[in-house]
């Protein structure tokens, strides 16, 4: 099917795809049965691409229908899979639905833009069909992506309303980075095909991954956080907390200790998570203290290390956590911070490795880059090429002094060499980019 569908290879010529992994190929080849589909593969495995590459077999011409929705348990995975379809650019168009951006100007695009697939959360999606603001007479596809996150969260209700609303499905696909063991009945499943590709997991471990325990002498943990990141070596690290104060108290402590850290969690603005987001995969900070939010749903690559700071709550939260790490053919390292009154938890079986903190340690490195934030975006007409002949022009930068970049809606991150951002902010001070007068300074 790959060899002869044009649209599919140049969607994956867009993304720079060159091989697709077996369990893509799979669903590509079973997707056009008449069946419903279960798909269980780990958390960064693909699973996106594998469901969108057939769903483009399924639309039709007729570019001003809704056609197909895809639901998801966050906004960050919603405005994920929405980023991934766009590079696609293909000749449909999508609209992404989320809580805690503006439903007035969601139904401006729905009603505008008449996109092909709507990619949303269960609450907000369910809003805008009690509003009517999406026709659902003419989709044939639903898609529920972290199926079981969704119900974790209590979106039952509001999946169940979404279901009854949408008439004339043809095809359901669920996706989980878990055993789905009960489907509840408002999905109206009959005939399902079922892909498993979860790995099979020695004492909830992948055997790439490196688990370990390290002792500290008060409740308090901090001191041991701050010495096991200097001693443990190179690498991203994501700090797992149980409570969103605990992530803002870290946070606080490890900056002061002039570690370059992000946070993550659910308490924070949608803007101020991006941002969070964003320097950690490009390089500009090598800690993230999150809570489980961070734990699925989240696209981010070559995590070397996760420290479970508190205890996960159950077996299932520690294994997502670790599966941050240790993805592909990648290794990585577990750790867990017991305090005296802990134990390692019973489901992790046979004898856990201590990490030794050393006497002595170097103090914890500091990022290449830095980001700078730019206050215009796609809205202005700012591209990729307007940004990079911007910062070299001039800030006087060349191509090894700019990383990742970043375009939305109405403002821009880009990565550069930490080296020469105070350099660069002085050298811009007062210039314009494509003719447009714009705040331009370090993301904060």
């Amino acid at each position: 099917m790959l060899k002869t569908n044009n649209i599919i290879i140049q969607s994956l010529h867009n993304l720079k795809i060159e091989k697709l992994t077996l369990m893509q190929e799979n669903v590509l080849k079973i997707f056009s049965a008449k069946k419903d589909i279960i798909l269980l593969s780990p958390t960064g495995s693909g699973k996106t691409l594998a469901y969108l590459l057939p769903l483009l077999n399924s639309l039709h011409s007729e570019k001003h229908k809704v056609q197909a929705m895809i639901l998801v348990p966050s906004r960050e995975l919603a405005l994920q899979i929405d980023t991934v379809f766009r590079m696609m650019k293909t000749a449909w168009t999508s609209a992404c639905c989320y809580g805690g951006h503006s439903i007035s100007e969601e139904k401006r695009i729905l009603a505008q833009n008449c996109p092909t697939i709507i990619i949303g959360t269960p609450g907000r999606i369910t809003d805008h069909l009690k509003r009517k603001n999406i026709n659902s007479t003419n989709i044939h596809t639903l898609i529920i992506d972290e199926f079981d996150k969704s119900l974790e969260l209590g979106f039952q209700n509001e999946m169940s309303e979404i279901v009854n609303n949408l008439p004339r499905i043809k095809k359901k696909v669920l996706s989980s980075a878990t055993e789905i063991e009960n489907i509840p009945d408002f999905l109206k499943l009959e005939q399902t095909i079922k892909l498993d590709y979860l790995p099979k997991i020695q004492n909830n471990v992948d055997s790439r991954l490196t688990i370990m325990k390290v002792h500290a002498n008060s409740k308090d943990k901090i001191e041991v956080l701050y010495q096991l990141l200097c001693a443990s070596g190179h690498g991203s690290y994501i700090v797992f907390c149980n409570h969103r104060d605990a992530v803002d108290r870290i946070y606080k402590l490890l900056v002061e200790k002039k570690i370059s850290v992000e946070r993550f969690h659910g308490g924070m603005e949608q803007i101020a998570r991006e941002r969070s987001l964003y320097k950690f995969r490009n390089g500009s900070s090598y800690v993230l203290i999150a809570t489980d939010l961070a734990a699925r749903g989240l696209d981010i690559a070559e995590i070397k290390h996760v420290i479970h700071y508190h205890l996960p709550i159950n077996e299932e939260t520690f294994i997502h956590r670790n599966g941050r790490a240790a993805r592909w053919n990648t290794t990585g390292t577990s750790y867990l911070i017991l305090n005296e009154s802990e134990n390692v938890p019973t489901y992790i079986q046979g004898d856990i490795e201590t990490f030794k903190l050393p006497i002595r340690f170097s103090r914890f490195p500091q990022p290449l880059w830095d980001t700078l934030y730019i206050g215009k975006g796609k809205k202005e007409k700012i591209s990729r090429i307007d940004i990079v002949g911007f910062l070299y022009k001039k800030g006087n930068l060349n191509k090894d002094d700019i990383g990742m970049i970043n375009i939305k809606e109405h403002y821009s991150f880009v990565a550069v060499s930490r080296s020469k951002v105070n350099i660069l902010l002085k050298l811009v001070q007062g210039e314009k980019i494509k003719g447009m007068k714009t705040i331009i300074e370090k993301a904060k």
